[in-house]
């Protein structure tokens, strides 16, 4: 916290730095104006397109200082995402941004009312340091109201993100979806599909010998079995990488258990979770603890691990936290990134804080619903 005569110093240095933004601001919506005039004649289309590109720096400088200034809550980007293609599809879809029109009506206001604001608020900055009990940043924050109506995100921006954002989401699960049944695929093709084909062939072979030579008949009847037996096995190992059954009969807590009783370290589970949740609910649930565990067994170097799983308010808070070398990023790892992608599908999220030299803690959280009263809380150490 900043004391009395900080605070009025550092308003002295805002007052100055949005004094030269809000001039800036004005330079900007004089160019936009002229050149929004110049359109017809294509001379204007450029210096507007450079106008509006320039002026989002201007805008998430502001955003970031006003909750320094008035303590509110921090303004987030409204900003869509660029879009990729040739020039003219980006500054199509820059001009469709619901939040460049509120841009340029922030230009206009803060290059004239702000600008006047931030010269006022230089002058009572300097009178505040001078008479230290006069109340300090008046016309800041005033600047600062103002500012925060503009720049936060409108309600058209809000559902413009909310779009973008589930289109995305869409596309990822379509093609993780896609992914999955190629890997289920080239399992059968590679793995049961080709024992089946060898049991196939010993048993024809077994039944042509079996008059002339019983004992090499009793070997390949012996290689047919172990065959039956490895081909079950892969196909039991396939049906749990879709659905596990301990899934299905003992619930998310059974699941979850079952993991870390697999894992070759200690795993301290606590479960929370009062009621059954939806099949697919559950069944993304337990793949990202699934996928986060195995990221600790392969890569953390952990001597323990918890998973901590808990139902509040309809959302399921997973967590699991670890005591190994941390500086896990889910930009550079495909598991991290694979758990995000599931947990999207479902509007979840994925948090990692993982310091180097850890620990390293993941916090999945999945909106939901209880539907039965089947699991009641519990908890143990695997």
């Amino acid at each position: 916290m900043l004391d009395g005569f900080g605070l009025r110093l550092r308003n002295l240095w805002w007052s100055l730095t949005a004094t030269a933004l809000a001039a800036a601001c004005l330079v900007l919506f004089v160019l936009t104006v002229t050149a929004t005039a110049l359109i017809s004649v294509w001379v204007g289309v450029p210096v507007l397109v450079f106008c509006m590109y320039l002026v989002r720096p201007i805008a998430d400088q502001h955003r970031r200082a006003i909750p320094a200034i008035d303590g509110g809550e921090p303004i987030q980007s409204p900003y869509l995402m660029m879009s990729s293609g040739n020039l003219l599809v980006r500054v199509r879809g820059l001009f469709r941004d619901p939040a460049t029109l509120r841009d340029s009506v922030w230009l206009l206001v803060n290059g004239s009312v702000g600008l006047g604001l931030a010269i006022i608020g230089i002058v009572e900055a300097v009178l505040d340091i001078v008479f230290w009990w006069l109340p300090p940043g008046l016309a800041l924050r005033l600047d600062a109201a103002i500012s925060r109506s503009l720049l936060s995100v409108s309600e058209k921006s809000r559902l413009a993100l909310r779009v973008e954002q589930l289109t995305e989401s869409r596309a990822e699960t379509v093609d993780t979806q896609s992914a999955e049944l190629r890997r289920i695929e080239r399992d059968l093709h590679d793995g049961a599909q080709a024992r089946l084909v060898a049991l196939g062939m010993s048993l024809a072979m077994a039944e042509q010998q079996l008059e002339r030579d019983p004992d090499g008949a009793r070997a390949l009847l012996t290689e047919a079995r172990a065959a039956s037996s490895d081909a079950l096995a892969e196909l039991r190992d396939l049906v749990r990488g879709i659905h596990p059954p301990v899934l299905a009969d003992r619930g998310l807590d059974g699941a979850v258990q079952a993991l870390a009783l697999a894992a070759p370290m200690p795993v301290d589970v606590h479960v929370e979770v009062p009621g059954r949740l939806p099949a697919p609910l559950e069944s993304a649930a337990y793949f990202a603890a699934a996928e986060a565990l195995t990221n600790v067994i392969k890569h953390a170097q952990a001597k323990h691990a918890w998973i901590v799983l808990r139902l509040e308010a309809d959302r399921l808070t997973m967590s699991v936290r670890d005591d190994g070398v941390g500086g896990a990023d889910p930009g550079r790892g495909t598991g991290l990134r694979g758990i995000e992608r599931r947990l999207s599908a479902f509007d979840g999220t994925l948090t990692v804080e993982s310091p180097p030299g850890g620990p390293t803690e993941v916090v999945m959280v999945l909106p939901c619903a209880s539907s039965s009263p089947k699991i009641s809380p519990s908890s143990g150490t695997a």
